[in-house]
């Protein structure tokens, strides 16, 4: 469990000029995810007031001690980092529901309806992709994720992955260049060409709104020398390393994610004890994605045999059409604790610390000063209520960006409390 918060390179720190001044006060619990502040892994601390300026932390104070600008009471409720999505694809049009029904009735996953997403994708306009993914966003941020990375991988041309990119960029800084998700159809039996336009044409367009770039080295994608091609040529051009891998089947994806230095390895379903050794001696997350298994009626990931291992894990909602069309991460936390041989305190840290972690982030994930003031209030007097209650929307409000500049943003739960 140590390594789901280890250190990791930050980014962003820059303050807001608006002299906005916030306190969360009467919090009956705390989690700082600071230990040496606090009770217990999670950093505990009861009874207190989270103190927010310019949308920083400023300090944590005794409740009622705090004067501000603005102040919202939490009447005794829970208070939590904001929830950091490491891995999604939030920018697509189109519907997979009929699809996701014949795999309810039995009929396997296999990566395949990418196809359908990317020619509903690349026929909507600017304007409608905008609208649908702001749509998604805002339920995410009313499920307390205040952070998000956004893949493209549903354009598949030099200038639909540029387009969904220069949409995602306008949303979100944390932005994932994949054009290697799948072979479109136009280069049906010519994978090394599409993997060429990959390395050239389409990454130098793709550069300029991308932090990220990503491959999915899977059978019926893109092989091991493929994905390592794609790696090296977003290294060469500047960008941040992260990589889809041993969803389907055991594979070298793991290794090849290892070796490249990649930030995170994301799915991670099967993995031998190499794998796990690997990824154990290295800086590189295991970014599990319950809720794609769930879908898909994968087996779910071993994630305590790898946390005894060793390795630095994160739970992301791979939210996307077709395998997990979700964007609670809530429903991930309780699967990774009733199907994953998670704690709930290991999950809680998965998708907060261990969600920085995978995006190489020290102001998220996190409530103590200097952190980014991004906090979920839970309408509970514990977080073990969301595990406790699968399924039921929990979060009052949430505090801190979510496509959005404003460094106070509020959303609103279905259980909002007063100001």
């Amino acid at each position: 469990m140590s390594k789901i918060g280890g250190p990791y390179i930050g980014q962003d720190r820059s303050r807001s000029t608006s002299g906005t001044s916030l306190a969360i006060d009467n919090i009956g619990l705390l989690v700082t995810n600071h230990p040496e502040d606090g009770e217990g892994p999670l950093g505990i601390r009861r009874g207190v007031a989270l103190v927010i300026e310019d949308g920083f932390v400023s300090a944590i104070t005794s409740a009622g001690a705090a004067i501000t600008d603005t102040q919202v009471d939490a009447g005794g409720r829970c208070v939590l980092p904001g929830f950091v999505d490491s891995h999604s694809h939030l920018v697509f049009a189109g519907d997979r529901a009929e699809e996701f029904t014949k795999r309810m009735a039995g009929q396997p996953y296999d990566g395949g309806g990418i196809r359908v997403t990317t020619e509903a994708t690349r026929a909507a306009s600017d304007d409608e992709l905008r609208r649908l993914t702001n749509q998604r966003l805002l339920e995410a941020h009313q499920a307390g994720t205040t952070t998000i990375e956004i893949k493209s991988g549903y354009g598949l041309s030099v200038t639909d992955e540029a387009r969904i990119l220069r949409l995602a960029a306008e949303v979100t800084a944390e932005t994932t260049f994949l054009g290697a998700h799948l072979l479109p159809v136009e280069f049906a039996d010519r994978a090394d060409d599409y993997v060429d336009l990959v390395c050239g044409e389409m990454l130098e367009a793709a550069a300029a709104h991308s932090r990220w770039i990503d491959a999915f080295c899977e059978v019926g994608a893109f092989d091991l020398d493929q994905s390592r091609a794609v790696l090296q040529a977003g290294s060469d051009a500047g960008l941040g390393l992260r990589l889809h891998a041993n969803q389907l089947g055991f594979g070298p994806g793991v290794q090849l994610g290892v070796e490249m230095g990649c930030a995170s390895v994301d799915h991670c379903t099967y993995m031998s004890d190499t794998d796990l050794e690997a990824l154990a001696a290295s800086e590189t997350v295991a970014t599990f994605l319950p809720a794609t298994d769930f879908s898909t009626r994968q087996p779910y990931p071993d994630a305590r045999r790898a946390i005894d291992a060793g390795v630095a894990v994160a739970i992301a909602s791979n939210c996307n059409p077709g395998s997990s069309y979700t964007t609670s991460l809530s429903f991930c936390i309780a699967l990774a604790v009733r199907d994953m041989g998670m704690t709930i305190e290991e999950a809680i840290q998965s998708v907060t610390l261990g969600g920085a972690r995978a995006l190489q982030r020290d102001d998220i994930g996190r409530l103590q000063p200097g952190s980014k003031g991004h906090a979920t209030i839970l309408c509970s007097p514990s977080y073990h209520h969301l595990a406790y209650r699968p399924g039921v929307p929990l979060v009052a409000r949430t505090i801190g960006p979510l496509g959005s500049k404003d460094s106070t943003r509020t959303s609103h739960g279905p259980h909002d409390i007063s100001p």
